[in-house]
């Protein structure tokens, strides 16, 4: 039976932390991202996500960003690696106090928006956030592009790693994800999402955009906490790959 890991970025919009999406997305998930005050989030937001990822017993980890609240981090912003280490250590031990306060240990990493896309192609901002982690943990798993050099860049500095695939995202015929500036970047469709998971789950690939198959080998998935109508395309997502045999699990550091 194969097993993976199903998560979603959260604590990111106060409304959806309010209004019960996030408890209703949880529901379909087996580990969840949370932002830790840099693109977005705060000490309310952090402590309501891990509480409701408690009562749903989906494991926590965390979501750091570059530090620009008015782009929501989707903005690449160079920084120096030592500035772009030391906020993502900052952001990190932020959340760290907020998790144990309610007696939860974060499980993994995983980077946002354009830190995580610019990581997935320059291998020395990928190695700048491995250095910020490793200040603060170095026994979580960290989260990268699969088929990026980042993950051996992550698997270099000496983290346990889980190439990661999304559901609610075009790809590139390079195995990029397809900019948020086209209109065709987001998959909206809850059945195209489950045919995605699926495609990923049992044909280690994706049909890009321009039709290309490009191979994705893929330990865990990914649907935007803030993507519209994520719980239902999470629900189908989860409902289709169980129909398939398929165990969702949270990652496990190895």
């Amino acid at each position: 039976m194969r097993t993976i890991d199903f998560n979603s970025d959260m604590g990111e919009i106060r409304a959806l932390v309010d209004d019960g999406t996030q408890e209703a997305l949880m529901a379909s998930l087996t580990s969840v991202n949370v932002a830790c005050g840099g693109h977005a989030g705060d000490e309310f937001m952090m402590r309501t996500t891990i509480e409701q990822a408690m009562k749903g017993n989906v494991a926590v980890g965390a979501h750091p960003g570059y530090p620009d609240r008015e782009n929501f981090g989707r903005i690449e912003l160079n920084l120096p690696p030592e500035a772009i280490a030391d906020s993502v250590y900052g952001q990190l031990c932020a959340l760290e106090k907020v998790a144990a306060q309610s007696g939860v240990s974060i499980k993994h990493v995983k980077p946002h928006g354009a830190l995580y896309n610019q990581a997935a192609l320059d291998t020395k901002v990928a190695a700048a956030i491995a250095s910020g982690i490793a200040r603060w943990r170095p026994d979580v798993v960290l989260m990268g592009l699969a088929g990026s050099d980042m993950l051996r860049v992550f698997r270099d500095a000496g983290f346990a790693v889980a190439a990661e695939a999304f559901v609610d995202r075009r790809y590139e015929a390079d195995g990029t994800l397809r900019s948020r500036k086209f209109p065709d970047a987001t998959i909206h469709d809850p059945a195209d999402a489950a045919q995605q998971a699926l495609r990923i789950v049992e044909q280690d690939s994706v049909i890009a955009w321009d039709g290309t198959e490009v191979r994705v080998l893929a330990e865990t998935l990914c649907v935007h906490g803030d993507t519209p109508g994520a719980p239902k395309i999470a629900a189908a997502v989860a409902e289709v790959l169980r129909r398939a045999g398929v165990r969702l699990s949270p990652l496990r550091a190895e």
